[in-house]
C-alpha cells in the first residue's frame, strides 16, 4: 500500500525508480496486492502544465503504464487504487488491461449509516434507549468517517458529564458538533448584535417552514457555532438522489431570508457582513444549477465545461464556451438570485408577525428545537404567487 503523492520528488527520476521498485517487490512476493491510494496525485491526465514538477510526475505515471503492461499471465499481482477525482485522470490508466473496473463508493443510505453507527459503537458503554435509527435519519450525507466521528464525540460529551453510559442527548450534542460546529458560548454579543442575529435567523427559518419544497427546520438558534453568530438547520425528511428546479429555487429562497429579514426589518443600508457566507452559497447554487444542471431559461438542457490543470505551479481554468455565452451564464445566475430575493422578501413582509414571534422567542431562550418553531410558527402561510 502506498499514497500517490509518495512517489513524486523534487528530484527527477525518483518516482519512476519507486515505482519500479515496487512492481518488482509485489512480483517477488506474489499473490499480492498493490494498492495505491490517491492516484491523483501521479494519475493525472498529462500535458496540463510546465515545468519540471510535472516532468517528473509525467515520467512517474509514464512508469506505472509500463509496469501495468508488462505483467505475464499468471503473475498474481491485482493493481487496485482509490480516488476522490476520477474526472482528472489521464485516459491511458482506464483502459482494458489496466485500471479497467470502476468501483463507485457512495455515501452510505439510512440502512447503511445505521449499520455503521451499530460498529461504531458496539464497543462503547450506551444507555438502553439509545436510538440509533433516529441519528441514521438525521444524519444524511455523512460519510463513515463522519459517524465514526460522532461516536467518538458521543463518548467524549458523556465523559465530560460523568455519565457512564452515552445518551440519546449525548448523541445530538455530538451529531450537532461534527455537523455544524461546536457551540461557542464563551463569545460575548452585545444586545443589539443579538437582536439582529434573531431577526437573521428567523428570517432563514420562515421562508424554508412556509416553502413547500423546502426541508424541515430541524433547529434555530442564536448560540455562535464553528464560525457563524447562529445557525438555522434544516435537515431532509429522507436521503434523496435527485433534485428538482422548485427544490433548489426554495433552497435559494431560505439561504437569503436571513439577509432579506435585515432588510425588512432594519433597512436596507443597514443590513451585516453577517449574510456573507448565505450569499457566496447562493451564489455557488445558482452558477450550479446553470452551469453543471442546464437548468435555467435561455440556457436550459445545456451544460457548460471548465478544464482545470495546471500550468506554472498555478491553476488554470479554461472555459469551453464563448464570451457572449458567459455572459448568458451570469444572467441566468442574477435572474435565479433575484427571484429568490423576491419570493424571500414576499414571506417576510406577508408573516412579518410570526418573523417578530420567532424572533422573540430566540431572544428569550437562545435556541428553537423543531416542534417549537413548528408551534410559532403555526399561522404563517405561503402569499399569492411566490
Amino acid at each position: 500500500s502506498i499514497s500517490g503523492s509518495e512517489f513524486v520528488e523534487m528530484f527527477v527520476g525518483v518516482g519512476a525508480s519507486r515505482v519500479r521498485d515496487l512492481f518488482a517487490k509485489a512480483k517477488k512476493n506474489a499473490p499480492c496486492i498493490i494498492f495505491i491510494d490517491e492516484i491523483d496525485a501521479v494519475g493525472r491526465k498529462r500535458g496540463s502544465g510546465m515545468g519540471g514538477g510535472h516532468d517528473e510526475r509525467e515520467q512517474t505515471l509514464n512508469q506505472i503504464l509500463v509496469e501495468m503492461d508488462g505483467f505475464e499471465q499468471g503473475a498474481n499481482v491485482i493493481v487496485l487504487a482509490a480516488t476522490n477525482r476520477a474526472d482528472v485522470l489521464d485516459s491511458a490508466l482506464q483502459r482494458p488491461g489496466r485500471f479497467d473496473r470502476r468501483v463507485n463508493i457512495d455515501l452510505p443510505d439510512r440502512k447503511d449509516r445505521e449499520a455503521i453507527l451499530k460498529i461504531h459503537f458496539a464497543k462503547k458503554p450506551v444507555a438502553k434507549n439509545i436510538n440509533l435509527d433516529a441519528l441514521a435519519g438525521k444524519s444524511a450525507g455523512s460519510s463513515g468517517a463522519d459517524l465514526g466521528n460522532i461516536a467518538n464525540e458521543a463518548a467524549i460529551i458523556a465523559a465530560r458529564h460523568n455519565r457512564k453510559e452515552i445518551t440519546n442527548d449525548d448523541l445530538t450534542a455530538a451529531f450537532e458538533k461534527v455537523a455544524i460546529g461546536p457551540e461557542r458560548k464563551s463569545k460575548v454579543m452585545s444586545d443589539k448584535d443579538k437582536e439582529m442575529t434573531a431577526y437573521h435567523e428567523a428570517g432563514h427559518a420562515i421562508v424554508g417552514h412556509v416553502l413547500p419544497h423546502s426541508d424541515m427546520v430541524h433547529k434555530v438558534t442564536i448560540i455562535p457555532r464553528g464560525g457563524t453568530g447562529g445557525v438555522t438547520w434544516f435537515i431532509p425528511p429522507e436521503d434523496k438522489s435527485y433534485h428538482s428546479i422548485l427544490e433548489y429555487k426554495d433552497v435559494l429562497a431560505r439561504m437569503l431570508g436571513g439577509r432579506i429579514a435585515e432588510e425588512v426589518v432594519y433597512g436596507r443600508d443597514n443590513v451585516t457582513t453577517g449574510a456573507g457566507n448565505d450569499l457566496q452559497k447562493a451564489s455557488e447554487l445558482a452558477r450550479d444549477m446553470i452551469v453543471n444542471q442546464g437548468m435555467g431559461k435561455q440556457l436550459q438542457d445545456q451544460v457548460f465545461h471548465v478544464d482545470e490543470g495546471m500550468m506554472l505551479d498555478r491553476m488554470m481554468h479554461e472555459r469551453q464556451y464563448s464570451d457572449e455565452t458567459a455572459k448568458l451564464i451570469d444572467d441566468e445566475v442574477e435572474a435565479l438570485i433575484t427571484e429568490a430575493a423576491q419570493r424571500a422578501r414576499k414571506v417576510i413582509k406577508y408573516n412579518r408577525s410570526a418573523l417578530d414571534a420567532l424572533h422573540d422567542r430566540l431572544l428569550q431562550k437562545e435556541t428553537v428545537e423543531a416542534e417549537e418553531v413548528i408551534e410559532v410558527l403555526k399561522d404563517s402561510k405561503l402569499p399569492e404567487g411566490v
